[in-house]
């Protein structure tokens, strides 16, 4: 008994430590560069939207807007207050959806990180969700003209719309030190988890049978993709150990591309703060939205592949 026990975690051991080897520079390399960002570039970004509102833009402010999006390394309880104060300031709603959508599902530090799943999922990621952020963008435009969308005061009325600023040390290169601990305390848990479940996948979940799960059947692996992506995203970093696993056991693209997209928009902690500036009308739309869109996308990638 103690030998077999003591052979199983050897093979999870070589499981892990591959996985380790093959994503810990990215991960790593994902919290300096999201800590380059918040430390001296947030402020900008944040200045960068704001000036926009003072341009004619009209709907092309949604473009920019979305971009903004998914350079700001805020998190959504992050994102919400300072999307509250562009409101007080006059910012239409399309243009906030846009941003938002666009944070939630993306950050700097995540799309470095997505590097490691292959140029061309990495790719996919970043179009995705850039093109997620201006259709929810111009979906509010349109079919919420003259009504307001989002009701920011339920979220600035509890206790997660009180923010504080961490990054005030004097110091640049402490300031930046202290920003990049903090996010390698955030994710190492999940990144730890996301790297276990991913070992324990490949000792004793069959390659086949995560083909058939996510490969074979297009519209059925795309609502799988779309619907596991739920409860599994707990950490964008997470997922990515995850994602490397599947694909290669035979996850196609689109089925990754549409668990990219649900996962983090209904992951537990963005929904329950969604929820509170949406109310439940609103949040209904945002989650067929989210589902539809990633079926979408995932349905348009398999095509694609399939063609090439």
């Amino acid at each position: 008994m103690a030998g077999a026990v003591q052979r199983e975690l050897i093979y999870f051991w070589y499981y892990f430590s591959i996985l380790l080897r093959q994503i810990v520079p990215y991960w790593a390399l994902g919290m300096a560069l999201g800590s380059l960002i918040s430390v001296f570039g947030k402020k900008k970004l944040q200045s960068m939207f704001l000036a926009m509102k003072n341009r004619d833009l009209g709907i092309l402010g949604i473009v920019p807007a979305a971009l903004i999006g998914i350079a700001s390394p805020l998190c959504m309880y992050g994102t919400i207050p300072i999307c509250a104060s562009f409101s007080e300031k006059g910012m239409e709603d399309d243009w906030l959806a846009a941003f938002m959508m666009g944070s939630i599902l993306l950050n700097p530090q995540l799309l470095f990180y997505s590097a490691a799943l292959g140029r061309a999922a990495l790719i996919i990621r970043f179009v995705s969700c850039f093109l997620c952020g201006i259709t929810a963008g111009i979906l509010v435009r349109f079919f919420f003209r003259g009504r307001k969308f989002f009701n920011f005061a339920r979220f600035m009325e509890t206790d997660h719309g009180e923010t504080e600023d961490r990054d005030t040390d004097k110091n640049l290169l402490l300031r930046f030190l202290k920003n990049f601990l903090r996010n390698i305390k955030a994710t190492g848990a999940a990144f730890l988890i996301g790297l276990s479940l991913s070992a324990l996948f490949q000792r004793y979940v069959p390659a086949n049978a995560v083909a058939a799960l996510f490969g074979r059947h297009r519209g059925f692996a795309l609502l799988m993709a779309a619907t596991v992506g739920v409860p599994l995203y707990v950490c964008g970093g997470g997922t990515i150990p995850l994602l490397i696993t599947w694909m290669q056991s035979g996850m196609s693209l689109g089925s990754a591309a549409a668990f990219m997209i649900t996962g983090p928009a209904m992951k537990i902690t963005n929904i329950s703060a969604v929820k509170i500036i949406l109310g439940i009308k609103h949040f209904v739309f945002y989650i067929i939205f989210s589902v539809l869109f990633a079926l979408v996308t995932g349905l348009v990638v398999d095509i694609f592949c399939y063609l090439q």
